[in-house]
């Protein structure tokens, strides 16, 4: 708790001096023969890629990563198939397409260039692939997985990394409420895992920009410690 609480304190007074991170737009192959366009912010050995939603893109990405970066991390920011430059098989029907092989990419691409630890935040659409990726990935590559408003669409039990769950807890979908889903690959998941529930109805990203964001970010830093 101290240690959170300290990284959030050196957090605040970086946003409220307004100086900017430094970020550079790199690229990167995925197996099937794309391309993946991706925001890095920093380096380190601990590293994140931030999985966006079917509404956002890499940029949407830009607040937290540089929460991230200032405690400690590197953070990589994709745009998905389909999105920005990115561009693969599948990317004219990007709900279709193999999205946790764009995950996949930018997971060994960190690991490839000196990251130790490589965790993912995936956001709806993003926590289904990041949750896919964990599934196909060789054992190791992948160390935590925060999944907002998501969980994988292969079976849970197949995970292999640590998991936290966070969903709002009237947050539906045209399907209807999409907590009884999410519940149910959670109680699949193997441990370590968590799930915590937030009060409202906001998707996934959307949850940032209202009064539970900065818990939201509170528990990932706590998640990632």
């Amino acid at each position: 708790m101290v240690i959170v609480r300290l990284i959030l304190a050196v957090v605040a007074a970086f946003l409220l001096s307004n100086a900017a991170l430094a970020q550079k737009t790199i690229s990167f192959p995925t197996q099937d023969g794309g391309v993946v366009f991706a925001d890095l912010y920093g380096s380190g050995e601990r590293a994140v890629v931030l999985a966006h939603g079917g509404p956002f893109n890499k940029e949407s990405w830009a607040p937290q990563a540089k929460v991230l970066q200032a405690a400690g991390f590197e953070v990589l920011a994709i745009d998905f198939r389909g999105y920005g430059k990115s561009h693969a098989p599948g990317d004219t029907n990007v709900l279709g397409a193999q999205l946790y092989l764009d995950v996949l990419a930018a997971v060994r691409y960190l690991h490839a260039n000196g990251a130790k630890s490589v965790s993912i935040v995936g956001g709806s659409m993003g926590g289904a692939a990041a949750g896919d990726a964990s599934i196909a990935s060789r054992r190791g590559e992948i160390d935590r997985i925060v999944f907002l408003g998501s969980a994988p669409n292969l079976p849970a039990d197949k995970l292999k990394a640590r998991s936290l769950f966070i969903v709002a807890r009237d947050d539906t979908s045209g399907d209807g409420p999409r907590l009884p889903g999410i519940r149910a690959q959670y109680e699949k998941a193997p441990q370590p895992k968590q799930l915590i529930i937030q009060e409202g109805s906001a998707h996934a990203q959307y949850l940032f920009q209202t009064d539970q964001g900065d818990r939201v970010m509170r528990e990932i830093l706590r998640f990632f410690q």
